[in-house]
């Protein structure tokens, strides 16, 4: 069953409130931006529980965003950091970027590539790998129509494909480009280029695996499913940013530093990763590209 982001994403209804401790009001909290297909899948996965708390990272509602929030969260908290965040919706993708680097949100939840972050280390302070380089394998999600790439089985046939990503995410970029495929467009926002690919108008584009999903991605009037044995490394790590200009960012990211090192010591953050399925078992797919 593919998961199907809900009408108006409850943003309508309220603000998703991180309590870490008592000590601040509601009207005290830190805000931080959450994209709204993020926020909505994050709600669903932790429901009731305590996410400071959470071990199991199987389920219908899990993706690797998700997992990124949920870690980010544990590591803040092991680390000592009490604040309180309020989560607010909002369609946000480079926008969060910018926020960061005016000091206007404390940190990102979703983590970005290394290649991405090292330019704005000036601005932004960037945490240890959550995915180490060579852990990150994307499917190769096309419209379920598109037979072309539902049929492909080896990297032979990729000449003849076009892919869609952004150059600002330079890993992804450069990836597809060293694929020789038949073309790769070039679309700013996520969310048009999964349009893009669900009419049909580019074969395909790199995704994270949803295998709780079967590996088949819904949101609104796109739909798009990976290929069944192909995947392809993106050799980059990926990491947390944290503002350095936010008045509470360099304690943020003092206590997300700790926090990673023990959950990365615990061998908690590979163990989440590994149980959703994104660091995926190899035996179940060829790579395109390996290394």
């Amino acid at each position: 069953m593919a998961w199907i982001l809900k009408a108006k994403y409850r943003s309508a209804i309220f603000s998703s409130l991180m309590c870490f401790t008592s000590t601040l009001y509601a009207g005290e909290a830190i805000n931080v931006f959450i994209r709204d297909d993020v926020l909505t899948a994050y709600e669903d996965f932790v429901g009731d529980r305590d996410v400071t708390t959470i071990t199991d990272f199987s389920g219908e509602y899990v993706r690797r965003d998700v997992i990124d929030m949920v870690i980010a969260l544990q590591a803040l908290r092991i680390g000592g950091f009490n604040l309180q965040l309020k989560f607010t919706p909002g369609f946000v993708s480079f926008r969060e970027s910018n926020l960061l680097e005016k000091g206007e949100q404390l940190l990102h939840f979703d983590s970005y590539w290394q290649t991405d972050l090292t330019a704005k280390a000036h601005l932004l302070f960037i945490s240890a790998p959550v995915i180490k380089k060579g852990q990150y394998y994307a499917g190769i999600f096309h419209a379920p129509s598109n037979r072309a790439v539902e049929q492909l089985k080896d990297a032979t046939g990729l000449s003849k494909l076009t892919a869609v990503s952004s150059p600002k995410w330079h890993t992804d970029w450069q990836t597809l480009h060293s694929l020789s495929l038949k073309k790769v467009f070039a679309e700013p926002e996520w969310i048009s280029q999964a349009r893009m690919v669900s009419k049909g108008w580019v074969d395909f584009m790199l995704m994270p695996l949803l295998p709780s999903l079967n590996n088949r991605f819904t949101l609104s009037e796109v739909e798009l499913v990976a290929n069944k044995h192909l995947i392809v490394l993106l050799n980059d790590s990926r990491h947390y940013a944290v503002s350095r200009l936010h008045p509470e960012g360099e304690r943020a990211f003092a206590a997300l530093q700790k926090g990673l090192t023990i959950l990365r010591q615990q061998g908690r953050i590979t163990k989440a990763y590994k149980q959703a399925g994104f660091i995926p078992n190899l035996d179940d797919y060829q790579v395109v590209n390996p290394q």
